[in-house]
C-alpha cells in the first residue's frame, strides 16, 4: 500500500493531503502559512494530516510540494535585490518587455560580447568590465542574472559569465539559455531576471520543507509542481524557481480534474493572494505558448494556460472616492486580515481599533497595522527604509504611529516589496468574519475595522456605509463582480473564432453585462457562461454560489475543493522538455545549436538526428534525476522551409522532445 503526501504552501493557509495508492484521499488538514518560516505551516499540516488518518511518517512513499509563494512574490512585487549581466544588447532593449520596470533600479551592467543569429560571436566578451562590476555590488545582491545576445545560438559567453560570478562572488547565478531555448533576448533576460530574485526565497522554502519532512519522519523523496502541472525533483526546483510560478494554480488544476473527472470546464481557484481561472479542455489544461504571464510580467516559462489576476480572501481594500456614490474596489495587494493579527495579538488591535473609532474624524491608517517579517536578508535597503525597521522592530504597530512622514509611506512600500514587513488592514476575509461566513479568527475585530472603513465619506459627503454589515456586504459584493469578470476575460481570451476586441474590454461590454441581467425592453438580451466552472479554494464554497449565478453557469464545488492544490501536486506527471534547433547559414551547410556550441553538417538529417539524440539523452536524464519511472520519450521535428525559385529551400528547423513518467514510489 502506498501513501502519498502532497502539500500546497497558499498566501493564508498551508494544505496536507493524504492519497492512498493514487484513488482514494485518507485525510486532509490545513495549517496557517507561516511567513517568517514557511516550513513551521507545512509542518503542522503535514502533522495533522497524518494524525488524522492514522498514518506513521515512515510509511509515506512520495511527499510532492505545490506553491504560490512564486506565483504570490510577482503580483506583489516582491524578491531579493538583484545584478543583470546584459551582454551584447543596447540600452534601448531595456525597455523591452518592461525589463527596466522588473529591475525597479537594481544594478545593471550592458556588457560588450554576445554572439550573431548563425551563433558566430559578435564582440569578444568584456571580462576586465564584468570583474569590476561584480567586484562592486557583490555584497548588494542575493543573485544575478545573465543574458547575452542570441545566447541559444551559442550560450559561451553566458557560461563564462556565470563562471566568473561565481568565482568572485559565490552568489546564485541565473543563465538565460537555460531556461528558454527560444530567441527574444530582452523577454529571456526577464526571465532570468525574476528567477534570480525567486532564488532565495523558493530555496529556503524548499530547503526548510526538506527538513521539517525529514524531523517530522518523512524520509521519502520530495517532488515540487512546475508551473505546467508537471513534477520536478526538489534541487531541480533549488535551480531553476521560476519555473514554479504558478505551481500552485497548475496543482489545482491537475487536482480539479482527478476530483471532478470533467473534461470541459472554467477552473477557478481562490486563494487569499490571488485568483487563478484556467481551461479545461479534454480533460487537460492548455499550455500557453506565449509564457506564463503573471501580473504584468510575461515570461519564457512554459505554464498553463492561466489567467492569474491579484484577487483573493486577504486581498486589499481600497476607498474608491470618485463618483457621488463611492464604493470599493479589490487587490492586487495582499495584506494581513485585521481579523487574524487580532488573534496574534488582541490587546494592540482592539485599543487601537477603539482609540480610532472614538476619533471624530475617519484617519488616513484607520484599521492598519504593520509588523516586520523576522529571518530575512537585508541586501540593498536605505537608510530611510532601516530607520523603518528599528522602529517597528518586532512587534505589531497600529500604521499611524509609525508613519511620522508622508515621505515615509515610500519607504514602507519598498519593505512590503522585499518582503521585510506585512501590513494589515480590511480584507474580504473580515467581511465574511463579520457576516457570520467564517470563524476562524478575531469577528469582532473585524466588525470594528469596517465600521471604520465605512464611515469614509462619498463624494456626496454620505458615509459609505455606516453599519458593519452592509460595508462587508459591499466588499462581497465587489468580489463576486470582480471574479465574475475574471472568468468572462478567461472565456473570452480562450474562445474560437476569437472576437474582435481584448478580452478586458469585452467582458465589461455594456450588452453582455445587460446579457447576464436578463435585459428585457425593446431588446430582450440574454448572456451566460456555456461550461460548467469548477470553484475550488478554502472558501470557494463561501464566495462562488453569487458567483456562478453572476454568470449564470453551474458551480461546482467537489468534496476536498479546499486542498485541490495539495492533491493536484502529487497525483501529476514528471515531464521534461527540451527543444533544439538547426539553422542553415549558407547553401547546403546545417549548423546545429547545442550547449557546447554550433556544429556544422553538410546534410540536413545527419544534423537532425544528432540534435534529437542529444535533445533525448538530456530530457531523460533530467527525468530520471528527477525521480521518475517508465520513462517515454518522443521527439516532434518542426522544420520550416521557403520557397525559391521553383525549389523548396531549408529555412530552419526546431525539434522539441518530452520525456515523461510518473515519480518512483517505494510500496511499504
Amino acid at each position: 500500500m502506498a501513501y502519498l503526501l502532497g502539500v500546497d504552501t497558499g498566501g493564508t493557509y498551508t494544505d496536507a493531503v493524504l492519497i492512498r495508492d493514487e484513488t482514494v484521499v485518507v485525510g486532509a488538514a490545513k495549517a496557517l502559512t507561516t511567513r517568517a518560516d514557511l516550513a513551521i505551516g507545512v509542518g503542522n499540516a503535514v502533522r495533522s494530516v497524518l494524525a488524522q488518518a492514522g498514518i506513521e511518517a515512515a510509511q509515506v512513499s512520495l511527499a510532492s510540494l505545490s506553491t504560490t509563494l512564486a506565483t504570490n512574490a510577482l503580483v506583489e512585487g516582491q524578491g531579493g535585490r538583484i545584478g543583470l549581466i546584459y551582454i551584447g544588447f543596447k540600452e534601448r532593449d531595456l525597455q523591452t518587455h518592461g525589463l527596466a520596470d522588473a529591475l525597479k533600479g537594481d544594478p545593471c551592467l550592458l556588457l560588450d560580447g554576445g554572439h550573431n543569429h548563425d551563433g558566430s560571436e559578435a564582440q569578444p566578451l568584456d571580462e576586465p568590465r564584468l570583474t569590476t562590476f561584480l567586484e562592486t555590488h557583490k555584497s548588494e545582491v542575493s543573485g544575478f542574472a545573465i543574458a547575452s545576445h542570441f545566447a541559444t545560438r551559442n550560450p559561451t559567453h553566458e557560461l563564462r559569465a556565470a563562471e566568473l560570478v561565481t568565482q568572485i562572488t559565490g552568489r546564485p547565478v541565473s543563465a538565460s539559455h537555460q531556461l528558454s531555448a527560444k530567441l527574444n533576448g530582452p523577454k529571456r533576460a526577464l526571465t532570468a531576471v525574476l528567477n534570480a530574485r525567486l532564488i532565495g526565497m523558493i530555496d529556503r522554502l524548499i530547503g526548510r520543507a526538506q527538513e521539517m519532512l525529514v524531523e517530522i519522519g518523512v524520509t521519502a523523496p520530495l517532488m515540487v509542481v512546475r508551473g505546467d502541472g508537471a513534477l520536478i525533483s526538489a534541487s531541480q526546483a533549488r535551480e531553476r524557481p521560476i519555473e514554479t510560478i504558478l505551481s500552485g494554480p497548475a496543482a489545482s488544476i491537475v487536482g480539479a480534474r482527478w476530483l471532478t473527472g470533467a473534461d470541459h470546464a472554467l477552473v477557478s481557484d481562490i486563494g487569499g493572494t490571488t485568483t487563478d481561472v484556467a481551461l479545461l479542455r479534454d480533460g487537460r489544461p492548455t499550455i500557453d505558448p506565449a509564457g506564463a504571464q503573471v501580473g504584468i510580467y510575461r515570461t519564457m516559462v512554459e505554464a498553463v494556460a492561466m489567467r492569474t489576476t491579484g484577487l483573493g480572501g486577504d486581498s486589499e481594500v481600497h476607498f474608491r472616492t470618485e463618483g457621488l456614490q463611492g464604493g470599493v474596489t479589490l487587490g492586487p495587494k495582499r495584506l494581513l486580515p485585521v481579523s487574524l493579527v487580532a488573534v496574534d495579538d488582541p490587546e494592540v488591535v482592539h485599543q487601537a481599533l477603539d482609540a480610532q473609532l472614538r476619533n471624530a474624524t475617519p484617519g488616513e491608517f484607520d484599521g492598519r497595522f504593520v509588523r516586520a517579517v523576522p529571518g530575512q536578508t537585508h541586501e540593498g535597503i536605505g537608510p530611510r527604509e532601516i530607520a523603518l525597521l528599528d522602529r517597528i522592530g518586532d512587534s505589531l504597530h497600529p500604521l499611524d504611529k509609525i508613519l511620522r512622514a508622508r515621505i515615509e509611506t515610500g519607504a514602507l512600500k519598498r519593505l512590503v516589496e522585499r518582503g521585510l514587513v506585512q501590513v494589515a488592514g480590511v480584507t474580504p476575509s473580515d467581511a465574511s468574519h463579520a457576516l457570520g461566513r467564517l470563524d476562524a479568527w478575531d469577528a469582532m475585530a473585524s466588525v470594528k475595522a469596517l465600521r471604520l472603513l465605512g464611515r469614509r465619506r462619498t463624494g456626496a459627503g454620505e458615509m459609505l456605509a455606516p453599519d458593519p454589515d452592509k460595508m462587508a456586504q459591499i466588499i462581497i459584493d465587489q468580489l463576486t463582480q470582480q471574479t465574475a469578470l475574471a472568468l468572462l476575460e478567461t472565456a473570452f481570451a480562450e474562445e474560437t473564432p476569437a472576437f474582435d476586441g481584448s478580452p478586458d474590454v469585452l467582458a465589461r461590454h455594456i450588452l453582455l453585462q445587460r446579457g447576464l441581467g436578463h435585459h428585457r425592453g425593446l431588446l430582450k438580451i440574454d448572456a451566460a457562461l456555456n461550461l460548467p466552472v469548477i470553484g475550488l479554494g478554502a472558501s470557494a464554497a463561501a464566495y462562488y454560489p453569487a458567483v456562478g449565478t453572476a454568470v449564470g453557469a453551474k458551480m461546482i464545488l467537489p468534496e476536498h475543493a479546499g486542498v485541490a492544490n495539495a492533491i493536484g501536486a502529487v497525483v501529476g506527471r514528471v515531464t521534461m522538455r527540451e527543444s533544439g534547433t538547426v539553422t542553415s547559414p549558407a547553401e547546403g551547410k546545417f549548423r546545429v545549436h547545442l550547449v557546447g556550441g554550433p556544429q556544422d553538417f553538410s546534410d540536413q538529417n545527419s544534423a537532425l538526428a544528432l540534435l534529437e539524440q542529444a535533445l533525448r539523452t538530456k530530457a531523460h536524464a533530467d527525468a530520471a534525476a528527477a525521480g521518475a519511472a517508465d520513462i517515454q520519450v518522443t521527439a516532434q521535428r518542426d522544420i520550416r522551409t521557403a520557397g525559391v525559385e521553383n525549389r523548396e529551400v531549408f529555412v530552419e528547423a526546431i525539434v522539441t522532445v518530452e520525456a515523461t513518467g510518473r515519480p518512483r514510489v517505494a510500496v511499504g
